[in-house]
């Protein structure tokens, strides 16, 4: 049996030589993640010289050049404009994790219907719907098969319908899953809520509205932080493959923005610049994922 004294003075011992442990990991998320940020931030208070890399120091003269160039607050738009998908993507999910946890026939098929598109590679997805939404693609043609020819347009040739082309096809990639975290989310729910609402004499809508959704609230801020990182800094792909920022500009990202920058037009320190304004925002909101988390501790999915 171990004595009350020489056991506390155990787990100080614990307490102070415990991130000896971590200590490694630690170093190896330092120079994984450290160093690049650190050289991102040095590239964006320089200019390219002569060769490939900024020689000359600037300051902060590339980040006013960003935020003035009408080409960035464009791209900052459109990827604040994806941010439209997120309540989309959370108002669908919610109504389909409650019919799907109330196992309605074939439930399974369907649940796994509905992830299939979150694990498909987005290049893939973005190619396949290129095609649907072209002039003459998939989309027109049953349009016009079933006398809807009226409803046919460039989708992707116009310039105010080439961006929501690309948040539907964005949604239905990412819905799956908000439609998995929130079936997890109701199955750590107890059943017998929902049995207790139903004996009372709530019907489906009731016990959605009081039952359902309260449960849902941690994962629906789970998922909605995520998403909203998403249509900040992991839309480029949709972007590249369908649309290729055009038509006139008018679906360029942050990230596409960049990637012209420095591989397009072989201006490191602007796109950095543009790079650290935009990790700055992503880790804001990384910082409220977490809060929201330590939030909801115990809750959270």
């Amino acid at each position: 049996r171990v004595r009350p004294g020489r056991r506390r003075s155990h787990e100080r011992w614990w307490d102070r030589t415990a991130w000896l442990f971590v200590l490694p990991l630690v170093l190896v998320v330092l120079a994984v993640y450290a160093y690049p940020i650190a050289s991102l931030v040095r590239y964006s208070l320089q200019q390219a010289g002569s060769g490939s890399t900024p020689t000359e120091w600037v300051g902060a003269k590339n980040y006013r050049f960003v935020f003035r160039d009408h080409l960035y607050r464009t791209a900052l738009e459109n990827n604040l404009r994806f941010l439209l998908c997120v309540p989309i993507m959370i108002a669908i999910a919610a109504l389909t994790s409650a019919l799907l946890h109330d196992r309605v026939r074939g439930w399974r098929v369907y649940r796994f219907m509905v992830f299939i598109p979150y694990v498909i590679a987005v290049p893939v997805v973005g190619i396949v719907f290129g095609y649907i939404f072209k002039l003459n693609g998939l989309l027109n043609s049953a349009l016009d098969t079933f006398g809807l020819g009226i409803l046919t347009q460039d989708w992707l040739g116009s310039t105010h319908r080439a961006i929501y082309a690309i948040m539907m096809v964005i949604v239905w990639k990412e819905l799956g899953f908000g439609i998995i975290v929130f079936l997890a989310r109701l199955a750590s729910v107890g059943e017998e809520l929902f049995e207790a609402a139903r004996v009372d004499g709530a019907g489906w809508w009731q016990v959605f509205r009081h039952v359902t959704l309260p449960a849902l609230v941690p994962a629906i801020v789970f998922f909605a932080v995520v998403e909203t990182i998403t249509m900040l800094s992991w839309v480029f792909a949709y972007v590249y493959v369908m649309t290729a920022g055009g038509p006139g500009n008018s679906t360029v990202v942050t990230e596409f923005y960049i990637y012209q920058k420095v591989f397009a037009n072989n201006n490191i320190g602007i796109g950095a610049a543009a790079a650290v304004t935009l990790l700055a925002l992503v880790a804001g909101l990384i910082v409220m994922r977490l809060w929201a988390l330590r939030r909801f501790e115990g809750e959270a999915v």
